[in-house]
């Protein structure tokens, strides 16, 4: 789950046709094979009329990517890709959602801080299995896995953290390490915790936001573009469908209350994989072949925004 949701989750019924918004999904990311069932998120109530958007009918137009400078984003973990290949030149930073010792350190992590339009907590724990495997450990996984997939292209890859430090980076900080590297494109790597029952994933894309230090107006498209390539090719890496509870079976849904999204100067989206609390979905989260394909769905999607 995002971590700086505090939300309960709302279960609801699964809709109807969700080959059709496979098929919606897919169209969009520039084609991709049809996927099965998996995944999750947390039910939210809406922040403003913009909550849960559809997928476009086709991806939006390609446009030049800012230029990438040779920034060291301390603390976090910075390495650089190949000399040669065909993300050379780009900057991507993973955020690795949570920390696995926030627990150890409630409060610290409960303090709150500015995310422009409010304040919210520092970080939080995230969710776990009903087996007990955490969410951060989870997304340190899989944003190791993407890690090297993406390196292997020749892309500089800046982590937020790499169990390199007790707790957080609290979100505010976790926005400027990708601010600062003047990245390409940011990810946010999460699990849910909702319901049995719920399942899918979907990617979070930033509302339109402008107070205190958010002004998301510049990366709203962008973002756009980069979450809808992700869901596409999610869905056919992992066979998962998108969400039955959040997004409409889009694999969408626009928030404007993360402080990770909304303090953004660069393009960027939290992805949740799937639904730790579902035993079919956590099933696939801790299978290692599957979060294998789940960090190729995410890559891949990174690759395609990269080449428009």
């Amino acid at each position: 789950m995002p971590y700086d949701d505090s939300v309960s989750p709302t279960p609801h019924r699964r809709p109807l046709l969700v080959a059709a918004a496979l098929a919606a999904v897919c169209l969009s990311a520039a084609g991709c094979g049809a996927g099965g069932d998996s995944g999750g998120a947390q039910a939210r109530p809406r922040q403003d009329s913009s909550a849960t958007s559809a997928v476009p009918p086709s991806v939006p137009p390609s446009r030049s990517a800012p230029t990438p400078e040779k920034t060291s984003a301390s603390p976090s973990k910075t390495t650089g890709g190949r000399a040669s290949g065909p993300l050379s030149g780009k900057t991507v930073v993973i955020d690795p959602g949570h920390n696995p010792n926030n627990h150890l350190h409630t409060r610290e992590i409960s303090r709150q801080v500015d995310i422009g339009t409010t304040h919210k907590e520092c970080d939080t724990t995230g969710t776990s299995t009903n087996s007990g495997y955490a969410e951060a450990q989870f997304t340190l996984d899989v944003s190791h896995r993407m890690r090297a997939l993406l390196q292997a292209q020749g892309a500089k890859v800046i982590l937020t953290y790499d169990n390199d430090r007790p707790y957080g980076p609290c979100v505010d900080e976790r926005a400027r390490i990708g601010n600062n590297a003047k990245a390409d494109a940011v990810v946010s790597v999460h699990a849910d915790g909702s319901a049995a029952g719920n399942r899918g994933f979907h990617v979070i894309l930033p509302a339109l936001v402008r107070g205190g230090a958010a002004d998301t107006s510049k990366i709203v498209d962008p973002s756009r573009d980069l979450g809808t390539r992700i869901a596409g090719l999610f869905v056919r890496a992992t066979g998962s469908a998108p969400s039955n509870y959040v997004g409409g079976n889009t694999g969408l849904d626009t928030r404007s209350d993360l402080g990770g999204l909304n303090l953004s100067t660069v393009p960027k989206v939290f992805i949740e994989c799937g639904n730790m609390r579902d035993p079919k979905d956590a099933a696939l989260l801790t299978s290692a072949g599957w979060r294998q394909k789940a960090a190729q769905g995410i890559a891949d999607g990174i690759t395609s925004y990269f080449k428009g």
